[in-house]
């Protein structure tokens, strides 16, 4: 059975291209609000789950023993351009615990940001791993690998303690024993589990409604959200939109996020994993959803739709949300 369409692409007056997918918002006691395709199906999350990735950081101290700020916190939970303030804030992160960059394990990656890696080519110098999209949390990782006393190498493994923990989160959030479930590895390298799309929801809208450490998250993303990902980037835009939203992009198509005023989580993802389709398909959903003030309404509506312009700057085409 084929998932629903949920995004168009056109060209003129002509639809060009579709993509399927499938989506899920759920309250916290995991009941259905609104859904498409199989919400029990499995998927990888892969970085849309990087709150609950910095969650052991926050829940065992090791983010207040080192001194972490907000800041810090947010650029923890993000896949970040590789800007200049990103470098800066990975940087921070590991001096304040006395890491040396050499034992990062996320790989050297060119920045996302194009005036960033420009910036690289001019000075003659190749990108390091404080580059990588997620060397924030990474830098999160090694600090909580310090404060736990275990190896800063190879704490990317899956039976490494800093990864054991982050197993053990997702399991007590999703009501899923992460360590049986299905196992890949990411584009960073760390462990990423394949999960059931309504476990996932449930997770984000029990974060949502949960505990200290998780405002804290919540808190940091929302007064950082440029850390999350940076200039013209989806999920800065749409929480500086809609501040009152937590939102998290990743790799292969997929989107999670909480609303923690209205105690509930949502997950969406393309099947071609095309990101610019779960983009306005997720706006259309969350834009749908009877919680938001008409501003807010208003601002979601902005998201679904991207216009399309050809090398000339000529507007050729849209995508849009075809979730009904």
């Amino acid at each position: 059975m084929h998932n629903p369409i949920i995004a168009e692409v056109t060209r003129g007056n002509v639809v060009e291209s579709q993509h399927r997918g499938f989506f899920t918002v759920v309250d916290e006691t995991g009941k259905v609000l609104t859904s498409a395709g199989d919400p029990t199906v499995t998927f990888f999350p892969r970085s849309a789950i990087k709150a609950f990735q910095c969650l052991p950081l926050i829940e065992t101290g090791a983010a207040d023993r080192f001194g972490l700020n907000d800041e810090e916190i947010a650029l923890c939970c993000s896949s970040h351009n590789g800007e200049p303030e990103h470098v800066r804030v990975a940087r921070s992160i590991l001096a304040k615990a006395g890491i040396d960059e050499a034992c990062y394990e996320c790989g050297a990656q060119m920045p996302y940001a194009k005036e960033a890696s420009y910036q690289l080519i001019r000075e003659g110098n190749n990108p390091l791993q404080v580059h990588n999209c997620c060397s924030g949390k990474h830098a999160g990782m090694l600090v909580l690998a310090k404060h736990l006393g275990a190896s800063l190498t190879n704490y990317i493994d899956a039976e490494h303690p800093v990864q054991q923990a982050v197993a053990e989160c997702l399991s007590r959030y999703t009501g899923e024993n992460v360590k049986t479930a299905a196992r890949g590895i990411d584009g960073c390298s760390v462990p990423t589990w394949a999960l059931p799309l309504r476990s996932v929801a449930l997770a984000f809208a029990r974060l949502g409604r949960g505990d200290a450490h998780c405002q804290r998250i919540i808190s940091a993303v929302r007064a950082h959200p440029e850390m999350v990902e940076g200039k013209g980037g989806f999920d800065t835009r749409i929480m500086n939109a809609v501040p009152r939203l937590f939102i998290k992009y990743g790799a292969e198509g997929s989107f999670c996020g909480c609303i923690p005023h209205a105690g509930l989580g949502f997950t969406v993802k393309s099947d071609d994993g095309a990101r610019r389709a779960v983009e306005v398909a997720i706006a259309q959903v969350l834009g749908g959803l009877e919680c938001w003030t008409p501003e807010e309404q208003n601002a979601l509506q902005e998201f679904t739709v991207t216009h399309l312009r050809n090398w000339r700057k000529l507007d050729v085409g849209d995508v849009r949300a075809a979730v009904s």
